[in-house]
């Protein structure tokens, strides 16, 4: 009965995962609709300010515990996080190419063990040094294979995928001493607050917006951004990090499916062996890392 129980666990834990990489696909075009009407930068400050308010009355009790070196620590990762998705929804703004500039980000899982390196004296394994080629290969294909026509949105992308994933190492450090949800919420916040500058500076407002818009935004910031993040909490909770880590693979897949669907997004030849390449190496880096953590454990 236990044994069952805790596969039963293990079923809604893997589908909650599956759910959360789906929204987050979603995410990526209704970020690409909501900045049809207004200004990108202007859009994340909204996202993300709103999503922080909307998480922190469960976070309310939590938040009296936090040391002010807690809060700088959370606001430091959220302005990180800030320049992450500000390269983002720029890179967003110049391509029609989702799918694409969604690989690139997931190249993140494999940049964080390079940073965790010098950060936290860290050596990536094995599994990464046979995973790290196939995804350079995979970028090699993507920027046209033979033929170099690496676009602007294609190195900006890649440039906040570096940044998560020194985010991604920061955020592994912090964890460690402040609650997940007051965490997420601070960093929603100073994400936020980032946008609201770097837009007053760089952006002005169209005279009217679409109510369609709106619709949009909203749909970004309740189930693309909060009710994804529950989902990915809850499934996180009840399964392995690796087993977690190799369902969130998913996200570019969906991203590439509805792309192609919403926006007739063309895939040649090298862009689909390119992504094939990528979702290959994440797949080796992942289940390879999956099984030295088992050996380890065996010989342990």
């Amino acid at each position: 009965m236990f044994n069952n129980s805790r596969l039963k666990f293990s079923n809604s834990a893997e589908l909650l995962l599956v759910l959360a990489t789906m929204l987050a696909g979603c995410g990526w075009i209704f970020s690409k609709q909501s900045i049809q009407g207004i200004p990108p930068f202007a859009f994340i400050s909204i996202r993300f300010v709103m999503a922080s308010l909307i998480l922190m009355p469960l976070c309310l009790s939590a938040f009296t515990k936090l040391t002010l070196r807690d809060v700088t620590k959370a606001a430091f990762a959220g302005l990180l996080q800030g320049v992450v998705l500000l390269l983002w929804i720029f890179s967003v703004s110049m391509t029609d190419a989702l799918g694409e500039g969604a690989f690139i980000m997931s190249l993140s899982m494999l940049f964080a063990p390079l940073m965790a390196w010098p950060l936290m004296k860290q050596k990536p394994g094995k599994s990464f040094w046979q995973a790290l080629p196939v995804a350079i290969l995979g970028l090699y294909m993507l920027s046209g294979g033979g033929e170099w026509h690496t676009s602007a949105s294609q190195i900006t992308f890649l440039i906040a995928a570096l940044t998560l994933a020194l985010q991604f190492n920061l955020n592994g450090l912090y964890v460690k001493s402040i609650p997940v949800l007051p965490l997420t919420c601070i960093q929603f916040l100073f994400t936020g607050l980032l946008g609201v500058v770097v837009s007053l500076l760089m952006e002005s407002w169209p005279e009217s917006v679409d109510t369609s818009v709106w619709y949009w935004v909203c749909a970004s910031i309740l189930p693309a951004t909060c009710l994804r993040f529950l989902a990915q909490i809850a499934g996180q909770k009840h399964t392995s990090a690796t087993n977690a880590a190799i369902i969130m693979i998913l996200e570019p897949l969906w991203t590439v499916l509805l792309s192609i669907s919403v926006y007739g997004e063309q895939m040649s030849f090298h862009k689909v062996t390119g992504c094939l390449l990528i979702l290959t190496s994440l797949v080796v880096y992942k289940l390879r890392d999956r099984k030295h953590q088992r050996s380890g454990r065996l010989a342990g």
